[in-house]
């Protein structure tokens, strides 16, 4: 049950009975009205624009048009109050039985439907997310983009999309030859030389055990071996060790991929019909978007990839991009870019029109680029939506933590999952929008007080299960089923807290619509605090005021209606804490 929603629908017919009447042109577009909280509490419980944004096609003042859809709101069952407000704003109140009725049928779902959303219609969409080089374990620099795309998937589900997870594995470049290379030092380390770690290879401990691996299996073999023929199989070694090592980080996340895909199948020319990338280009060629030219020298900032030479470009400005690009190097090698273009139109031919990727800022430049590319490579039935997630400043008691992934004595993430907790990283790191610098405190997540959201939040679902534990000592044989209180006299519910309370229920499954179409599920947080706050304050009162408690032991009538809400209002954290992959816990101590 979506009251918003409802109203929408409300004000859409409302519309229709104008136009019938006469009163305003058939056939007006009412796409752009919605029906939303208002900003202020004082104007009411629900607020439109649809007079504002009609007016102009109905050639009317916004207000003398809100002045009659107003007329026709009043007499909907259940409102209470229409008011048009400045230009033409209109703001409606309403009965509080409608809210308890929303609250009603949070019990009557349960926690896994209310709030559900058919948005996506079982659409599917891929969301690529992590994608860390194979080179060593994650650090808190690949947290983020791995929360922010789990929560976002999760959302995406929860919102009626098919959603698959997918991890590109940059196997093919030049960073994994130096992977192999230093875990051939291990190796050599394991079989009892000294060894120095040159610049520029990778120095961290984590690839002891590989070369010990290595040793193990190969014995001293590979040290009889020309690089040629020894580094194919240390990388290799190195790649699966890694992928493992990433594997196991991200599942302390509790983050599991559906999907891996290795770049090296892009560039696999097995079979004697050519590369994917080859195939791609052919087929790019035959529509004219690739051909053989120079660049101009780029005016202002160096570009990155220019050369002044011939080389194989993709019309890149015909979909919006700045300038045509590079595909091939000067040594006869495929760019990144024409990976990139294949990799996702081999997403579009597994049947993914829609495709989300997970980037960190720092690529924000390669944007244009790769939604202009996806554009073109499917003929313009695909299209790429890319987040950026900004940078994450590790802290402890404010002081920066430093890491370095070459110098070996960069943070992992397991260790921050292994000091604060996942709940409270996954939680955090999702508690900002994605594109915003976000600190994040190894004391301050930790802390139990309303300063420290995931605690907050947490233990206000502990708090429901432990009135309602209490309740079942003072009222024995008290249900256990939330949808046994469905049929409380919930009509006793008539504290402004408990109102209140079922209205921030209520806004639940708009909440829900609003994030997925946004793609930001750090709004799905925001509102589990105010959730967790408001139902923190009712308890306050309770304390104070003793009528106001959950639990009245000579009233069995009023405390199963306010049993009811506690219900609803843990499902509803649960569910929440649910999309963002953290635990709803029984009790806290």
């Amino acid at each position: 049950m979506n009251l918003y929603a409802i109203f929408a629908d409300h004000v859409r017919a409302a519309l229709a009975d104008l136009a019938a009447e006469g009163a305003l042109p058939a056939g007006i577009d009412a796409a752009r009205v919605v029906v939303e909280p208002p900003r202020e509490v004082s104007h009411g419980d629900l607020a439109t624009n649809a007079a504002m944004v009609l007016a102009k096609e109905a050639g009317m003042k916004p207000r003398d048009l809100a002045e009659k859809l107003a007329g026709k709101l009043k007499v909907i069952a259940g409102v209470t109050g229409v008011e048009v407000a400045g230009p033409g704003f209109i703001n409606i109140a309403l009965d509080p039985s409608l809210w308890r009725g929303a609250m009603a049928s949070a019990l009557r779902q349960g926690g896994g439907t209310y709030g559900r959303a058919n948005l996506g219609a079982g659409r599917p969409v891929n969301v690529e997310y992590v994608s860390a080089n194979p080179t060593g374990p994650m650090h808190v620099g690949h947290c983020r983009g791995a929360v922010f795309g789990d929560a976002l998937a999760n959302l995406l589900a929860f919102a009626g999309w098919d959603v698959v997870r997918e991890y590109y594995i940059n196997d093919a470049g030049a960073q994994v030859d130096v992977l192999a290379r230093s875990a051939y030092l291990r190796y050599r380390e394991a079989l009892g030389e000294a060894i120095t770690i040159p610049e520029g290879l990778y120095p961290g401990d984590y690839l002891v055990p590989v070369g010990q691996a290595l040793a193990a299996e190969h014995g001293r073999a590979l040290t009889e071996m020309q690089e040629a023929e020894w580094l194919p199989i240390v990388r290799e070694a190195s790649i699966a060790a890694m992928m493992a090592m990433i594997r196991t980080d991200l599942e302390a996340l509790n983050i599991r991929h559906g999907v891996f895909f290795s770049e090296r199948t892009l560039h696999d020319r097995a079979g004697g019909n050519g590369s994917i990338i080859d195939r791609l280009l052919d087929e790019l060629r035959q529509r004219d978007l690739v051909y053989e030219g120079r660049l101009p020298p780029p005016k202002g900032a160096p570009v990155e990839d220019w050369e002044d030479r011939e080389q194989t470009l993709f019309r890149a400005t015909g979909f919006g991009d700045d300038v045509d690009r590079p595909l091939m190097k000067s040594d006869g090698s495929y760019t990144y870019f024409a990976a990139d273009i294949a990799y996702h139109k081999d997403k579009f031919d597994r049947g993914f029109s829609r495709m989300i990727d997970i980037w960190g800022a720092d690529h924000g430049g390669y944007v244009k680029r790769m939604t202009a590319a996806v554009r073109a490579a499917t003929g313009g039935e695909g299209a790429l939506e890319v987040e950026l997630c900004q940078l994450v400043r590790l802290l402890r008691a404010g002081e920066p933590v430093k890491m370095s992934k070459r110098a070996g004595d960069f943070v992992t993430l397991r260790e921050v999952v292994d000091e604060v907790g996942r709940d409270a990283v996954r939680f955090m790191m999702i508690n900002r929008k994605n594109d915003a610098v976000l600190d994040f405190d190894l004391a301050k997540v930790i802390e139990q007080t309303r300063d420290n959201p995931v605690f907050y939040v947490q233990y206000a679902h502990a708090r429901t299960r432990s009135i309602l534990r209490n309740a079942r000592e003072a009222f024995p044989g008290l249900p256990v089923e939330p949808l046994a209180f469905v049929d409380s006299a919930l009509d006793r519910l008539t504290d402004e807290g408990e109102i209140t309370l079922a209205k921030l229920i209520a806004g639940y499954p708009r909440l829900v619509e609003q994030a997925a179409l946004a793609k930001e599920p750090h709004r799905v947080a925001f509102y589990l605090y105010d959730l967790a706050s408001a139902l923190h304050a009712q308890w306050n009162r309770g304390k104070d005021s003793p009528h106001l408690r959950f639990i009245i032991e000579d009233d069995r009538v009023l405390t199963y209606a306010r049993l009811a809400l506690v219900h609803a209002v843990a499902l509803v954290i649960a569910s929440g804490l649910s999309i963002l992959g953290v635990d709803a816990p029984e009790e806290m101590r």
